[in-house]
């Protein structure tokens, strides 16, 4: 085995044991996950990503360290806007809180499924075919203005194709059944509603890869850098969700930092045409810059509280 290929397996290895640590001792036991518990499990997972990435550096190289930095914080700042669906899909389908992060892990398992299939058929048609990267870049640049001028509106999930496919391909029970996702009844196998949503995380997952992933192609067309990043920003998502599911409403200008990334990588990977390429060490900060100002923003101009949800407010 070359050293490539057990750097791979290596990694994958190591992950799913974390994860299988993380659900067999951890989360054996169902619980409502708490904001302490959640805030210390991310910053476990930021550690070893910054430790990944301290190996890269030193192992490979200083650039690829960088370039590995900037995609895990380009990838982790637009994972962020997934906790929004995560939050209206959990709050629609009533998925009780302990049994919320049961989902979230399989939904990861599912992710690194996609993305890896996504990573490396991106990274090697944009090493084949270099005019990509002007695609995409427009691609972004486009999402960007489509993210900043959107609506904040309650998204119906039953309204989303895969929740309409699976009621009418697949037998779903009539009640759940705690945090299984299949059951026997009536004499059959079933699906339970849990199930449902889990279709619909996974779904979810898979629309905002096609934004991040070209994202991180405008970063490094190295498969490696851009597959590990995303991993270990997806892994460290699932605990920032419980961290922050009560905070979201105070970030209310963490869409327009987020749309603000896209268009300057957009732009960026658009204006090497010319043969102009920013330096991966500015792209960093630029990004840094624009996410924590979005932050920042957000705290010194808080939102606006809805007169009519003062009202209702005030009858209760």
């Amino acid at each position: 085995m070359n050293t490539q290929a057990a750097l791979w397996v290596g990694f994958n290895v190591f992950v799913l044991a974390m994860l299988a640590v993380d659900l067999g001792l951890f989360h054996r036991k169902e619980h409502a996950v708490t904001p302490k518990e959640a805030g210390i499990w991310t910053v476990v997972w930021i550690s070893i990503s910054l430790l990944f990435c301290a190996g890269i550096w030193y192992y490979r190289s200083p650039t690829e360290g960088l370039q590995w930095l900037t995609a895990y914080v380009v990838e982790y700042a637009l994972s962020v806007d997934n906790l929004f669906v995560f939050l209206m899909v959990f709050s629609y389908f009533r998925v009780a809180p302990e049994h919320q992060h049961r989902v979230l892990f399989w939904g990861i398992i599912g992710a690194f499924i996609m993305r890896a299939g996504l990573i490396i058929a991106g990274a090697a048609l944009v090493q084949r075919f270099h005019w990509l990267i002007y695609l995409f870049g427009a691609f972004l640049v486009y999402t960007a203005l489509k993210m900043l001028f959107s609506k904040d509106e309650d998204i119906d999930p039953e309204q989303k194709g895969i929740v309409k496919f699976a009621r009418r391909v697949l037998p779903v029970s009539r009640l759940g059944d705690g945090s299984r996702f299949f059951v026997h009844e009536d004499g059959r196998k079933k699906v339970t509603p849990l199930f449902i949503v889990l279709l619909v995380v996974e779904a979810t997952d898979l629309l905002f890869a096609l934004d991040s992933i070209p994202a991180v192609l405008g970063i490094s067309q190295d498969a490696f850098i851009i597959y590990t990043s995303n991993v270990c920003a997806i892994l460290g998502l699932r605990s920032l969700f419980f961290v922050v599911a009560s905070l979201m409403d105070k970030f209310h200008f963490l869409k327009v930092g987020l749309s603000g990334i896209l268009a300057f990588v957009g732009v960026k990977m658009l204006i090497t045409y010319f043969n102009i390429h920013v330096p991966i060490g500015l792209s960093l900060g630029v990004i840094a810059g624009i996410l924590v100002g979005s932050i920042v923003a957000s705290l010194i101009w808080p939102k606006t509280p809805d007169p009519g949800h003062d009202r209702e407010s005030a009858k209760t």
